[in-house]
């Protein structure tokens, strides 16, 4: 069984001091950079843009895990790639021509994914999930970091493992939001493959730490 995913997301990092958190998780056992993009329309709050990102991939030594919660993301699949993004990830509801987007995103040499909002449903994947590299589910509204975990996620890993194993894909299963130790076994024992923390680790005295029993729980 492969080795499951943590992914410190930046949106909780110390923006005054970013470089300083990027070195620390390149430093831990943390495996992705997870990079928010909002634009105030798809979702109520807006983060980086284009020189930020940049900025971070100068320094960061793991892959850049990039998640898209934009409208008409099909305009920046090039830019995103040409920003140093590995996989990047689009909102199945901000997407009308999904496998097209897809194929763009792999076009440009990226893994892609597909995020859902927490109403959803699984079974919209049916057609595209042999071309997906990873589902990103959300298990908070997307738009602001710190919520509380939304529990009917569990359900939707079960269901969305069901269907990679009945089409013979071979997707990952991303969680984020409220992602903490208390719930990291839960969630890949449901079938989560990565495991996206922010405020949990980044608001923690000791962050290296915290992103080692994050993994370890993960893989208990």
């Amino acid at each position: 069984m492969s080795s499951k995913l943590i992914a410190p997301s930046l949106l909780a990092a110390d923006f005054a001091n970013l470089q300083r958190d990027i070195e620390m998780v390149n430093q831990s056992n943390a495996d992705w950079f997870h990079i928010d993009i909002m634009d105030g329309v798809f979702v109520p709050n807006i983060s980086f843009g284009m020189p930020v990102l940049k900025a971070i991939t100068k320094y960061t030594k793991k892959p850049v895990d990039v998640h898209l919660m934009i409208v008409d993301p099909d305009r920046y699949i090039k830019t995103f790639a040409d920003l140093g993004s590995h996989h990047l990830t689009v909102h199945y509801e901000a997407c009308t021509h999904l496998h097209r987007t897809l194929q763009a995103i792999k076009a440009e040499g990226m893994k892609a994914g597909v995020a859902l909002n927490p109403h959803t449903n699984i079974n919209v994947l049916e057609d595209t999930i042999n071309d997906i590299d990873l589902v990103i589910l959300m298990s908070v509204n997307p738009g602001f970091g710190g919520q509380s975990f939304i529990e009917n996620t569990y359900k939707k890993i079960k269901e969305l493992k069901e269907l990679i194993t009945r089409k013979g894909a071979s997707t990952l299963i991303e969680i984020d939001g409220g992602v903490t130790t208390k719930n990291a076994k839960q969630l890949t024992d449901a079938g989560a493959d990565v495991l996206v923390a922010g405020s949990f680790v980044f608001k923690s005295s000791n962050q290296i730490e915290t992103i080692k029993e994050l993994k370890a729980a993960a893989n208990s």
